[in-house]
């Protein structure tokens, strides 16, 4: 009776850890592979035959002369894929409030003359950590000192943060963005 329970206990589990363990990952790995060869390669941007991030994932900028991203959550490095998670710190917790005036900080001292309220996604991690994307108010806040420290008109900078919008996914799911990573090789290559 023992070996009539478990012998198809375990051919089901073979047969389901194939199927589901196996199979499925393939089929779905293909056909990301042929619907969107970019994104299953890990969205990867190469300069000069040389890699240098992925549009999927943050990076850390903190010179003056580009746009910073989010903060990231993620530990023992920044924008650690392997960790990613967000911090779980509640609104009150006095290491989010701490985090947020260390950021806050880090803007001002940066660009001390800049008046605007910064907006909450450059003091704030989001909930991945490895968010590679700010608010267009995000990159408006930094634009003064990007151009400043480049030497270039402002208006430039104002142009290639306009044209680096990306609008809503769907035209109502989220909220328009722009990746970090694109917008300072656009400035590289206009200064």
């Amino acid at each position: 009776m023992f070996a009539r329970t478990i012998r198809p206990a375990v051919t089901l589990l073979l047969v389901m850890t194939a199927l589901v363990g196996i199979a499925y990952p393939l089929v779905i790995t293909g056909i990301a592979k042929v619907a969107f060869p970019r994104q299953a390669a890990g969205s990867l941007v190469m300069k000069d035959d040389k890699l240098i991030g992925s549009t999927l994932i943050g990076q850390t900028f903190s010179d003056p002369k580009y746009f910073w991203g989010r903060p990231s959550a993620t530990a023992p490095q920044p924008y650690n894929g392997v960790a990613s998670s967000g911090s779980n710190l509640g609104p009150l917790n006095p290491a989010l409030i701490d985090a947020v005036k260390s950021n806050a900080k880090a803007l001002h001292d940066a660009d001390p003359d800049n008046t605007q309220p910064i907006p909450v996604d450059l003091v704030t991690a989001s909930a991945s950590g490895l968010d590679p994307e700010i608010s267009p108010a995000g990159a408006r806040y930094q634009a003064g000192r990007v151009a400043r420290t480049r030497g270039i008109a402002p208006a430039q900078v104002e142009a290639l943060i306009a044209a680096h919008v990306q609008g809503r996914l769907l035209g109502f799911i989220g909220e328009p963005r722009i990746n970090v990573l694109e917008l300072n090789l656009a400035l590289d290559e206009l200064h």
